[in-house]
């Protein structure tokens, strides 16, 4: 009996240390009409939709790569990673720029959204796990639910949304 609460105990903990390590600033943007969010300290910056040039033989999701201020940047659209269709170009459209971890060094990428919308403060008690929905369906680059204002904003591990592959890839392409 002892060894069960114990157990029930430790696992508390560790939950509510999670959740502390979730809570923070986001910048959250839209996908359709989806709210998602990134870990503020994952953005170095928003650029407006600039000349993107395609690169052959690249999955279906890269748009290509950008020339920002002398740095050669992939570019993807989050829409086509999760398989939600094409990003429609408007005013609104933009690029964020990420910092990605692949074997302890940080790689910039750009992602395109629909657009920005504002950067949250969310707590520990607006942070909810990603729900279980089967064990076909990866939820692992889900960090939680974000739960502000009667809202449900998606909140995105962006190391986990792309896999180590494609960030290898991503860097390849941003050296060529």
């Amino acid at each position: 009996m002892t060894k069960t609460s114990e157990l029930t105990i430790d696992s508390r903990s560790s939950e509510s240390a999670v959740a502390k390590d979730r809570a923070g600033k986001y910048l959250t943007f839209r996908l359709d009409n989806e709210e998602y969010g990134l870990e503020i300290l994952k953005v170095r910056e928003i650029i407006g939709l600039m000349n993107i040039t395609s690169v052959p033989k690249t999955p279906e999701y890269v748009r290509g790569i950008i020339n920002l201020r002398g740095s050669v940047i992939p570019v993807l659209e989050l829409k086509k990673k999760f398989d939600m269709g094409e990003t429609e170009n408007t005013e609104e459209t933009c690029v964020i720029v990420v910092e990605v971890a692949l074997d302890n060094k940080k790689v910039m990428m750009g992602i395109i959204v629909d657009a920005v919308s504002e950067v949250l403060d969310i707590s520990e008690d607006e942070i909810e796990d990603a729900p279980a929905f089967g064990t076909h369906v990866n939820t692992r680059f889900i960090l939680g639910i974000g739960k502000v204002r009667d809202e449900v904003k998606i909140l995105l591990d962006i190391d986990e949304v792309l896999t180590a592959i494609d960030i290898a890839m991503l860097e390849e392409l941003g050296k060529k």
